[in-house]
């Protein structure tokens, strides 16, 4: 006799219930290729558009290596298709700021790193050990940060009522992602300041979040590749 099949057939089953594969390097060539198009690619309105359809298409691939419910994936998707209008229309010359689009670029990068986050942890519990993808999946969260914070301070830039660094340097889409990284990297090269409190804190957050994210999570996964996990490890001893 055949198994009994439970209620509504498969398409019942939770999305986020459902085992399949999480492929996290596309998702990390993404974010890499919006950094170099964001440092490199002259600042105007080809770049801004690029550059909201690469943050959209990564946050999409984010959300569907962790497998999210199709309903976050829906409003992840409107999110990413306002930006891009909003940097087609500000092209276009409607009265749309460089403020308001870098914000909407910063809501929508901000989906990114939770949805890697969960996606990584259910890798994690459903392969039994460290793959290579949740290695990338880590490396990606850490570029997504990176670029969040870059919106967030080309935002401040524009919308804060003065410039965000000190001694006149301008608030460019790649002067903010250069500052942004060697931030998070705990660098800091001193040929960008910040010149406000709130810019100040902001950039202590971060060196924060990239030391601590680098020394604990980044050198555990790593450090574990291809490790079996511990319950397997109890199992075979038993």
């Amino acid at each position: 006799m055949e198994p009994e099949r439970p209620p509504g057939g498969p398409s019942a089953v939770a999305p986020s219930l459902r085992q399949g594969p999480r492929r996290y390097g596309l998702l990390l060539v993404t974010t890499l290729l919006s950094l170099g198009v964001q440092g490199i690619v002259a600042a105007g309105v080809v770049q801004q558009i690029v550059v909201a359809a690469l943050a959209g298409a990564s946050i999409l691939l984010a959300l569907r290596a962790a497998q999210i419910r199709r309903a976050f994936l829906r409003i992840a998707m409107v999110i990413a298709a306002v930006v891009v209008s909003l940097s087609v229309l500000r092209g276009a010359g409607v009265g749309i700021g460089d403020g308001a689009v870098r914000l909407m670029n910063a809501a929508l990068i901000a989906i990114g790193p939770p949805a890697i986050a969960v996606g990584v942890v259910r890798e994690l519990r459903s392969s039994g050990r460290v793959r290579l993808e949740a290695v990338l999946g880590v490396l990606s969260l850490y570029m997504l940060v990176g670029m969040l914070f870059a919106f967030v301070y080309g935002a401040i830039d524009r919308l804060g009522g003065g410039p965000f660094f000190s001694g006149g340097e301008a608030a460019t889409v790649s002067h903010c992602l250069y500052f942004s990284f060697t931030t998070l990297a705990t660098v800091g090269y001193g040929d960008f300041v910040a010149r406000s409190d709130l810019g100040h804190t902001l950039a202590v957050f971060e060196m924060l979040i990239g030391q601590i994210y680098l020394v604990t999570v980044v050198s555990l996964i790593v450090g574990n590749l291809g490790r079996p996990a511990r319950r397997e490890l109890d199992s075979a001893d038993s």
